[in-house]
């Protein structure tokens, strides 16, 4: 187990370089095949021994090899995330028995990874990850039941995206300035994940994304400038909610059941 968590680490950290590619080009509408990754400042191409994850920002002590310009730290946050999520979501669920959902789950940690760097950078979770990410993963969740013979995990993944996309279109529709089409859009994909695991566990995922939204927004309102009119992006704290309630569900229910 432990030679598993280490691989899928490294290849989390491999995405994450490539993460950082999509959180920047996305939005700007640029390819995230071509050019090959050069310098922000002086658009020299990157070499191949300083684009390792990490390991390469600290080879250069976090400076340009070309013009010596520092090199944001951020890059690098987002591929020991990456990394460092790859290993945790699957130690997860290898501890609940779902290691055929595993292909599953990296792929949401990764399209989450993205979409919650986009939104803090512009305020939009953008529809060329998001709508493909739909038959992606309700592929790999099938090819998951196929493996596991659990049919009835993927209908309530399906019937688990219905619902959470019915419940923030209606809060959309309720109250427009509170709520995003773009949320409303993610909210299916955070469904389809949940479901696939337990109600419960997409009750839980879906409040508390509502809940550290709220927790954040509270100190972000008390420390800015703007006050109440600061703007906290959700979609981060969907991730958030989302992966939180892997862990926190069956122990939640737990203390329920023996009050």
């Amino acid at each position: 187990m432990v030679l598993l968590l280490v691989l899928v680490g490294a290849l989390g950290l491999a995405i994450g370089s490539f993460l950082d590619v999509v959180i920047h080009r996305v939005p700007a509408g640029l390819s995230v095949v071509s050019p090959a990754s050069h310098c922000p400042d002086c658009g020299t191409p990157i070499l191949a021994r300083h684009d390792v994850p990490v390991a390469g920002w600290l080879l250069l002590r976090g400076r340009s090899a070309c013009c010596d310009r520092s090199i944001a730290a951020r890059y690098h946050l987002v591929e020991a995330l990456t990394g460092a999520l790859f290993v945790l979501v699957t130690w997860r669920a290898l501890q609940l028995d779902q290691a055929a959902a595993v292909p599953a789950l990296l792929t949401f940690t990764a399209l989450g990874v993205a979409l919650s760097g986009i939104d803090l950078d512009v305020r939009r979770l953008p529809d060329v990850l998001v709508l493909p990410a739909y038959p992606l993963l309700l592929a790999l969740f099938a090819a998951a039941a196929g493996v596991s013979g659990d049919w009835a995990s993927l209908g309530r993944a399906v019937l688990g995206a219905a619902v959470l996309f019915g419940c923030y279109l209606a809060l959309a529709l309720i109250h427009p300035a509170g709520m995003g089409f773009g949320d409303v859009k993610f909210s299916g994909l955070i469904g389809l994940v949940l479901g696939w695991f337990s109600w419960s566990t997409l009750v839980v995922g879906a409040f508390a994304a509502f809940i550290l939204g709220a927790l954040v927004g509270l100190v972000v309102m008390a420390v800015s400038p703007l006050g109440r009119k600061a703007e906290v992006p959700f979609g981060p704290f969907m991730v958030a909610g989302a992966l939180l309630a892997l862990w926190v569900t069956e122990p939640l229910a737990g203390v329920l059941t023996h009050r």
